[in-house]
């Protein structure tokens, strides 16, 4: 019963030692330089300018944070530029449309406005202050 014991030990170590390397290479290939590799995949060896490509993919590796910082900010800024030319869009054509419509000019489309005086006195009215 002891050997079975101590062969089942045995076993159960190796396996820990293999969950071990398991769970390192997973963190490994979870890491961000090993992220961005896989994401890039062999495009270091087609690409014409390698040099250039090398330097950019080290300085990725090297500052991670502020190159995410920075591509967040340039791809809030191209949102907001495309936001703006849409509603810029979407004012012409408010402007086209509001062009297009017929205005009429008999008077009606004037409003009222409670504050400016009439433009002639109202004539029938009884005045209460002489009663």
């Amino acid at each position: 019963m002891t050997g079975s014991l101590n062969e089942l030990e045995k076993d159960i170590e190796a396996s820990r030692a293999r969950l071990d390397q398991t769970i390192d290479r997973i963190q490994d290939r979870l890491s961000v330089p090993s992220i961005v590799d896989e994401m890039l995949g062999n495009v270091r060896k087609s690409a014409p300018l390698s040099g250039a490509y090398d330097g950019v993919l080290t300085a990725i590796r090297t500052n991670p944070v502020p190159v995410l910082l920075i591509t967040a900010g340039l791809g809030w800024l191209i949102h907001r530029m495309a936001g703006d030319a849409q509603r810029q869009a979407e004012r012409r054509r408010v402007q086209r449309a509001a062009e297009e419509l017929p205005v009429l000019r008999n008077g009606a489309d004037r409003t009222y406005d409670p504050d400016l005086p009439t433009g002639r006195p109202v004539s029938g009215l009884r005045d209460e202050t002489q009663l």
